[in-house]
């Protein structure tokens, strides 16, 4: 079974790179672009095939390794496919 990670820093958490980008952004014109948050997303195929337990080990990956609990969020989904 597929997983996707989507890893984003919590709110209040200055991000320097969404910062760049979104100067960036307005140096290329693209003007109106107020905030620019910027995450990672990890795909995941797990041998585990029962739902509940495919998403139960992703849960602990991203607790242990895949994301910084402390300035990070993450959200699972299964991948269809």
């Amino acid at each position: 079974m597929k997983m996707r990670v989507i890893v984003t820093l919590k709110s209040g958490v200055l991000d320097p790179q969404g910062e760049a980008v979104r100067h960036a952004l307005g140096s290329l014109g693209f003007e109106g672009v107020n905030k620019v948050r910027q995450g990672k997303m990890i795909e995941l195929d797990l041998t585990e095939t029962d739902p509940v337990r495919a998403e139960e080990q992703a849960r602990q990956m991203c607790e242990k390794l895949l994301a910084n609990t402390a300035i990070e969020s993450y959200s699972l989904e299964p991948v269809q496919g």
